[in-house]
């Protein structure tokens, strides 16, 4: 996908233009910035980053080796109401090592600074601002609360953590909801640990890189003191007027295109040792989690199944029966803990008899029981879209598991932790671009995650008005596939009555009466349908004596989605689409069609959009078919100008109205 493949740059040099010599220091706050009303290269602004600062660098002890130490330095000013939220500040570090101490992080230098009287007033966070709790098995954070924070303050912070995971450094962000003035970051590193270096985000920086001379001084085993001598190599990054990173309209996660630097380790070079490589491959990464206990094992417990199995198999013979009704069964009986991961906690054994578990135990015992049914079945490996896109070979990029089942040579991605879904339609946010599928053997392979069949929303109206121009009818509704999936996953569980109420609203104040709808939670491979009367009364207008309608009545899109000039981010749509309506509307006793608008076809480049708006007068009646088919999931934000022309084009083709003339 190109456009992933387009913000994701593998660096080493630049030299792009030098940036101005300037003290970037905490503890240096001047009346000037504190008077300071907005930011200047972004007037609307809540708060801005003056400077973010990042240093890596190693330290050495006998009983762990070399330790990554990594400091940060913030200077925030605060210019508007909104950017008060930044007085909260959490850290999120890791816990969850097999053989390693866990992460160590400590908050210092943390200074609120104010202008009273034209005189800065400095108050420092004391100890009952600073928190610390645990999230889950695998990590813990740290928050403070700045003291005496208001609009126009000046907030600075420091935080250092320490860490023996020298394989993946914390990734250092260069880009947030507010711009960042200035940015420094550097990483002084041993030259037998060879990491490789990322950008993410098209931002000019200035780089340097040196080998230099380095030292550690430790204690021996005989409390002696030692001297560890090394060449180290020291590389640094700068950058100034990151604009703020915009949570556009049709975004999967605006995270995947945040600015950052991130390091992971490619190899060791020991003295007189052979290399050690941590550059993985995909298989290489399959093995590894394949090997560990809460995965592989996992897929091996079968036989506490085989009596479930023989009772809901009976004379069911087909392969794909068999999938179905495993699938099913597994669905109903499993309650998922809402907890994601690719290991189990408890184990499967234990999560079938809880009838609870966590989406690898669920998942799991689906792929156990289908084994045991004579299916081919294996774990997919997937990032859901908050957990953000693994882009190169790692085992902690991944935070779910699905099941993939071949049938005929054919592939059926399955996921049983959610009551909605059905064989091939999964959870909206395991929709992200890859998954990797593992087996047993180490081997694996790429998985495509994004949906290429259409969903169909199709809206038929039956309608008459009178002279008075309000309308009354019929609505049928059918939707497929994923539209069926989100309007379960929406309403599947609402009260009808609130559901109706919303109804109405959104359609315009109409009156719904004789409202029936099939297949909400049941037969779920079926489409959802609705059928219901209506009546409007403000879906016309009379002017002298002439009647004017909207050809898509209360379904007619007003307003286009694209208002920006420009867009930085892809568009993003999460799956293929049909948006079709079909419309017969009797026109009243006494009045004839005056004007209508003109049929239109607009297709998008390669055909990935396309809008028809046919209509025809017949007799008394007016008919109408109106169509939007969206073949692609994601759309490039170079694409965007042309998208949010063809949007508009679909817009005023719709709003162009029907003009009934008395006769």
């Amino acid at each position: 996908m190109k456009f992933y493949q387009a913000v994701i740059v593998v660096f080493l040099f630049f030299n792009w233009s030098k940036i101005k010599a300037q003290s970037y220091e905490l503890g240096r706050v001047t009346i000037t910035e504190l008077q300071e009303k907005v930011n200047p290269k972004d007037t609307t602004a809540p708060a801005a980053i003056l400077f973010k600062k990042g240093r890596t660098f190693f330290t050495y002890n006998r009983d762990n080796g070399f330790v990554a130490n990594h400091v940060y330095e913030f200077k925030i000013k605060i210019y508007k109401k909104e950017g008060l939220s930044w007085a909260d500040q959490k850290v999120r570090f890791y816990i969850g090592y097999e053989n390693l101490n866990e992460d160590r992080l400590e908050f210092s230098d943390a200074v609120t600074y104010n202008l009273e009287n034209n005189k800065i007033v400095k108050t420092k966070l004391d100890n009952q601002g600073s928190f610390k709790k645990k999230v889950n098995k695998y990590w813990n954070e740290k928050m403070i609360t700045m003291p005496n924070v208001k609009v126009g303050s000046i907030i600075e912070y420091k935080y250092i953590l320490k860490s023996e995971n020298l394989v993946r450094f914390p990734d250092f962000d260069l880009q947030y909801d507010v711009p960042v003035n200035y940015f420094e970051y550097k990483a002084e590193i041993p030259e037998v640990y060879i990491y490789k270096p990322i950008l993410i985000g098209k931002f000019p920086l200035e780089s340097d890189m040196k080998l230099v001379s380095g030292s550690q001084s430790f204690t021996d085993e005989n409390n002696q003191s030692k001297t560890l001598s090394y060449r180290q190599i020291n590389t640094s990054y700068k950058g100034k007027d990151v604009p703020a990173l915009i949570n556009e309209p049709y975004i999967d996660n605006v995270d995947n295109y945040k600015g950052s630097i991130q390091y992971e380790l490619e190899r060791i070079r020991y003295p007189d040792k052979p290399d050690k490589d941590y550059s993985k491959t995909w298989e290489g990464v399959a093995t590894t989690i394949f090997k560990d206990e809460n995965f592989g094992k996992e897929l091996n417990e079968k036989n506490f199944l085989l009596d479930d199995l023989r009772r809901i198999l009976t004379n069911v013979e087909s392969q794909n029966d068999r999938l179905n009704v495993i699938f099913k069964f597994i669905q109903n009986k499993m309650n998922w803990n809402e907890v994601n991961g690719c290991y189990t906690d408890k184990g499967v054994l234990k999560a079938y008899a809880e009838q609870t578990g966590n989406v690898a135990e669920i998942n799991f015992i689906l792929i156990d029981m289908l084994k045991l049914a004579g299916i081919e079945a294996n774990p997919v490996l997937v990032s859901t879209i908050e957990n953000g896109i693994p882009v190169y070979p790692t085992r902690t990029g991944f935070n779910y598991v699905i099941a993939a089942a071949e049938i005929d040579g054919k592939q059926i991605l399955l996921d049983a932790t959610h009551k909605f879904t059905v064989p091939n339609i999964l959870p909206l946010n395991v929709l992200n671009w890859k998954g990797r599928l593992i087996r047993k053997d180490g081997t694996s392979m790429e998985i495509n995650l994004v949906p290429t069949n259409l969903s169909r929303d199709l809206t038929n109206i039956l309608a008459k008005m009178d002279s008075s121009g309000k309308i009354e009818g019929k609505i049928r509704t059918q939707k497929t596939d994923y539209e069926a999936y989100s309007f379960r996953n929406k309403n599947g569980n609402k009260n009808e009555e609130n559901y109706l109420e919303k109804l109405e609203q959104q359609l315009g104040d109409v009156k719904i009466s004789d409202y029936k709808i099939e297949n909400k939670k049941t037969n779920l491979t079926e489409s959802v349908s609705e059928t219901f009367s209506f009546i409007s009364e403000n879906q016309s207008e009379i002017i002298g004596g002439k009647i004017f309608i909207n050809p898509l009545l209360f379904f007619t899109e007003s307003k286009n989605p694209f208002d920006q000039e420009t867009r930085e981010n892809p568009i993003y749509f999460g799956y293929p689409s049909q948006e079709k309506y079909s419309l017969s509307i009797q026109i009243p006793e006494g009045y004839a069609v005056e004007s209508m608008p003109s049929p239109i076809k607009i297709l998008s480049e390669n055909k990935e959009i396309i809008y028809v708006l046919n209509i025809s007068g017949i007799e008394n009646k007016v008919q109408i078919t109106c169509s939007k088919e969206i073949n692609n999931s994601i759309f490039a934000a170079d694409q965007y100008k042309g998208l949010k022309d063809l949007f508009q084009k679909m817009i005023a083709s719709q709003n162009e109205k029907i003009v009934l003339k008395k006769v």
